[in-house]
């Protein structure tokens, strides 16, 4: 058995020490994927979406910890990040709201920032055309604007929702509020408050590749690639 073990580690040594030293520190550090299975981020992303997240566009970290080194950027409004849950640290994709001293509402599903009413605008068929039909004959669909950046934000028609509306709250220095675009069934700092600076791992930039968790994982060509908004 032993020799068998010596054997294979001097097979497979090379790859080993290769992946360790090499694609862990930069998976950990630099850049990262990640599948989406649910469809909280509906219809900006879909489930079978793998993201691409570019984990050194705030700041450098040490491989496998959140500890900085270095930090050159800040999340901005709008942004699509990776971060970890504050209540349970489960790595999730959710939109940045609010900033560090933002003033934040939520009015039946409109967005109120530091007083003002976020703009809202018909969305374009194109935009929501990967949603399952079910979604599509169930959502309500909008254009939302966030410090001049626009993307879709989506609601359900008939769903009793608590969530559609929180009094005004003021967000923490080193602290965000992340919302899903599936406004309707998204689990986010609505539920588990604000998320902290330091458990934002990065920004989720573009989706890779996209398969149909509902139609035997059929490729999603026109999604290959697509920079997300």
């Amino acid at each position: 058995m032993k020799t068998r073990l010596l054997k294979l580690w001097r097979e497979w040594r090379n790859t080993a020490l290769f992946f360790g030293l090499v694609i862990v520190p930069v998976k950990s550090v630099l850049a990262d994927l990640n599948w989406v299975p649910t469809g909280s981020m509906n219809p900006t992303i879909l489930e079978g979406d793998l993201v691409y997240v570019d984990k050194a566009a705030y700041d450098l970290r040490v491989p496998l910890t959140l500890k900085r080194v270095a930090e050159w950027a800040n999340p901005e409004r709008g942004d699509v990040v990776v971060f970890f849950s504050p209540d349970d640290e489960t790595r999730m994709v959710k939109r940045v709201i609010g900033l560090p001293g933002d003033t934040l509402e939520l009015i039946n599903n409109v967005l109120v920032i530091n007083g003002r009413s976020v703009d809202y605008g018909p969305l374009s068929s194109e935009q929501s055309k990967g949603l399952a039909p079910q979604w599509q004959e169930r959502a309500r669909f909008a254009e939302e604007g966030l410090d001049g950046r626009r993307h879709a934000v989506m609601a359900l028609a008939g769903v009793e929702n608590p969530k559609r509306s929180f009094a005004p709250i003021k967000i923490p220095e080193g602290s965000y509020f992340m919302m899903g675009d599936n406004r309707d069934n998204s689990r986010d700092s609505r539920f588990y408050g604000i998320v902290k600076r330091e458990q934002i791992v990065g920004e989720a930039k573009r989706v890779l590749l996209s398969f149909d968790l509902n139609n035997w994982l059929k490729p999603r060509l026109s999604r290959f690639g697509e920079a997300l908004q």
